[in-house]
This record gives structure tokens, C-alpha cells and sequence, in this order.
């Protein structure tokens, strides 16, 4: 698999964006993704040096619109912490 295999996109929340302040950055990627591959793929993608990887598979909840019932799809998430000095730049700001 390739970089845009794995990482599906990013995910920006207000929690996400706090933890921007310690380095880490939080993404939706392959379900049969490993950690290994995660690391690269962000390093081969955003030019950066990863320090660590964790990862954690969110289950599929119920939801409710008006009448209908349903569920949400299952999605795998990683939390990637970048070595001290380095950045990802989203929204073109620097």
C-alpha cells in the first residue's frame, strides 16, 4: 500500500488541534494498517521525522436521523508524535 492508502485523512477536532502543542497529530487510516507502515507513510508523505505511533480501532456506533436507524462505519484511528521542531502544515498557513 501507498501513503494515500493508508492514511485516509486527517482528523480536526478542537481536541485534535490541542494536542498540537505536544507534536502529535491525529489520523483516520487503513483498517490493516500497522504502526510500521503508518510511520512511513506520514514521513514519506508530509516530510517529517515520527517519533511514535499509537493507534486504536473505534467501533461502530447506532445513530438515529428522524425515523431511520442505523450505524456508523467502524474506523481505525493513529495518533502520530513528530520529533521536537517539526510541524504539518494543513492549511497552507506557513
Amino acid at each position: 500500500m501507498n501513503a494515500s492508502e493508508i492514511l485516509v485523512r486527517p482528523i480536526i477536532t478542537e481536541k485534535s488541534n490541542d494536542l498540537e502543542v505536544f507534536d502529535q497529530y491525529v489520523f483516520e487510516v487503513a483498517q490493516n494498517a500497522n504502526k510500521i507502515e503508518i510511520r512511513k507513510a506520514v514521513e514519506m508523505a508530509f516530510g517529517v521525522r515520527v517519533e511514535d505511533v499509537r493507534t486504536m480501532v473505534c467501533r461502530a456506533e447506532k445513530r438515529r436521523v428522524g425515523r431511520f436507524r442505523g450505524m456508523t462505519r467502524k474506523r481505525k484511528k493513529a495518533i502520530v508524535r513528530l520529533r521536537a521542531g517539526d510541524s504539518i502544515d494543513f492549511f497552507g498557513e506557513q
